[in-house]
């Protein structure tokens, strides 16, 4: 396998500084893929005759003055193109996209821009061309770094395309991100601790590390459910996170949240508002937001198949199935679970102004003197690494 030199560590983009507040996002959802992978439960569709893509950035913009006039005047920090594969999107496409989005809302320089791209579908001079359009940030879908199981995974890559983009990625691109999966059929310990360590050496600065999931719905649910398809028990899947948590942090790419790991300063701009619980806009077919008005916080979800979703945005200028007004309970348990999933845990006064109470104390000390919880000063409150690796469990307790 050929190798890749040494990234250059200190070579960042100059983005706004993280404040630790949460921001505001806005989420573009591009639909389509070549191919449905296996494992995969999200809004993805594959199309045999090419896409209108000037109509969808039609309806892309449409929808967004929809949701401008929910959201109220905003400063953008951060933009997710996410997917599907939105390297299937011509430059010119994201170009107006995002052109759209500084329209509506304001967007300072330095923020954070991520479009997520396939190695199977990475041309340099696509690349060359979001970049001048404005994405600072790729995060490529790499899965694996060996050709077997890339394969049993359905990627339309191998390795060989996989260390092209990462190429490409680094020299076009400000910062860079990779997923890896793991916890796959028959992988040891031993396999992944290698795998890990030679994805380190190429990565610039974050990696995404998920295990394998078997998602109801999906081609590998039904493999599982005849017995076909077997991933690893509770006790080697938990071997196999306590070596990527020992791994990642060894080498400088320590978790900030349960499954995403970063050089410091280099974390998700994106999805820490996510997991801070601030508020995004979600614009495309399935995408789903947060936007507060006043009091409230309205959750917005839109139709799931692209070209109903169309047809909506055309006739009546948003694709949104539902605009549910999230009571305070509701947020708080939001809060909660979302929070719980990052280093940096919970800002307990936040959550108390939303619940309208202190966390129960009989739980919460069950939960410390198990060693799942911990208390950082008077102020916040997350999951140790052994609570991690039961986090529903813990945010189940802890929301009751």
């Amino acid at each position: 396998m050929d190798t890749l030199e040494q990234p250059n560590l200190t070579r960042y983009a100059a983005l706004l500084p993280d404040t630790g507040e949460p921001g505001f996002g806005v989420y573009v959802h591009w639909p389509f893929c070549a191919a449905k992978c296996p494992y995969c439960d999200f809004n993805s569709h594959v199309r045999h005759q090419p896409v209108d893509q000037e109509r969808f950035t039609a309806a892309f913009l449409k929808e967004m003055a929809t949701v401008r006039q929910l959201s109220g005047p905003k400063t953008v920090t951060s933009v997710f193109l996410g997917g599907g594969t939105p390297s299937l999107m011509d430059p010119s496409t994201v170009a107006a996209i995002l052109d759209g989005i500084g329209k509506h809302w304001h967007m300072s320089d330095g923020i954070e821009i991520t479009m997520e791209a396939n190695p199977s579908s990475v041309e340099a001079e696509r690349f060359r061309g979001y970049r001048a359009a404005g994405v600072n940030r790729v995060s490529l879908g790499v899965q694996a770094l060996n050709d077997r199981d890339l394969k049993f995974l359905g990627r339309l890559h191998d390795v060989a395309d996989a260390l092209k983009a990462i190429k490409l990625a680094r020299d076009i691109f400000p910062r860079m991100s990779f997923d890896l999966i793991y916890a796959r059929p028959n992988q040891t310990v031993e396999e992944w601790e290698r795998e890990l360590k030679e994805a380190i050496s190429y990565a610039v600065d974050h990696l995404s590390l998920y295990q394998l999931t078997i998602e109801e719905g999906t081609p590998f649910f039904g493999l599982h459910k005849a017995g076909k398809l077997i991933v690893p028990d509770g006790d080697q899947s938990a071997l196999l996170y306590e070596a990527t948590q020992e791994i990642t942090a060894r080498e400088g790419l320590p978790a900030y949240e349960v499954s995403n790991h970063a050089r410091p300063g280099a974390e998700s701009r994106h999805n820490l508002t996510y997991w801070r619980y601030g508020d995004y806009a979600g614009i495309g077919p399935g995408a789903h937001g947060r936007l507060t008005r006043g009091s409230m916080k309205i959750a917005t979800a839109t139709e799931r198949k692209p070209e109903s979703w169309l047809d909506l945005v055309e006739r009546d200028g948003h694709g949104m199935l539902d605009q549910e007004q999230l009571g305070y309970d509701e947020q708080a348990d939001e809060l909660l679970l979302m929070g719980l999933r990052l280093k940096e845990g919970v800002d307990l006064a936040r959550w108390q102004q939303l619940s309208g109470r202190d966390p129960d104390p009989k739980r919460e000390e069950f939960l410390l003197e198990h060693g799942f919880i911990e208390r950082i000063g008077n102020s916040r409150l997350r999951c140790t690494p052994s609570g991690m690796l039961i986090l529903d469990s813990v945010v189940a307790d802890l929301a009751c």
